[in-house]
């Protein structure tokens, strides 16, 4: 990762060489890691790195408008960098965001419950170099909402929940006899 952002977001050969050289391993195991994992880009992209979720639940909350919108907006196709350098977009798979659909995560940061407004805005405020700050919870919905909570806000765990009651020696001497541990999960 360190030296991905070293190289403006990807990893040119040399950098590769560089890793396994201090990693004491074989090239051939840097390039193999960083070809599987989607999180290492072997071409180079623009400063605004967009991943756009096109999974399921984004797809049914409308992630192929968002990516229409960005590609219209950019003037790119998926896959693309603008001209200038500024944006790069990648549709990829579920980034874990679910419940705040449609979502984009942009270099680092997540941005959520997009509307083809919001990403318009965020866009411009990007080539104006005023990346929106990241929320409390290190993500920014979009809409104003806090976290997932939804409009109505917190609708259930208003209070920590009680834990279930352990029975007391239930597993003397850190032993477990298997025959029992149905019993013992409370099935």
């Amino acid at each position: 990762d360190l030296a991905q952002r070293q190289h403006g977001g990807w990893l040119p050969v040399a950098a590769m060489d560089k890793v396994a050289q201090i990693c004491e391993v074989k090239p051939s195991r840097v390039y193999e890691v960083a070809s599987f994992y989607t999180m290492f880009n072997r071409t180079k992209v623009g400063k605004y790195f967009i991943q756009l979720c096109g999974t399921t639940p984004c797809m049914i909350c409308g992630s192929e408008d968002i990516k229409k919108t960005i590609e219209n907006h950019l003037g790119i196709k998926n896959g693309g960098t603008t001209e200038d350098g500024l944006f790069t977009l990648l549709e990829v798979e579920c980034l874990g965001a679910c419940a705040n659909a449609p979502m984009i995560q942009m270099n680092d940061d997540y941005f959520e419950c997009l509307t083809n407004k919001t990403v318009i805005e965020l866009l411009e405020a990007c080539k104006a170099g005023k990346v929106p700050a990241m929320g409390k919870w290190g993500s920014l919905p979009m809409n104003g909402q806090v976290s997932c909570e939804g409009p109505l806000g917190k609708t259930s765990l208003f209070a920590t929940p009680e834990a279930p009651k352990v029975e007391e020696g239930r597993f003397k001497g850190g032993e477990v006899d298997p025959a029992s541990v149905k019993a013992h999960m409370s099935y």
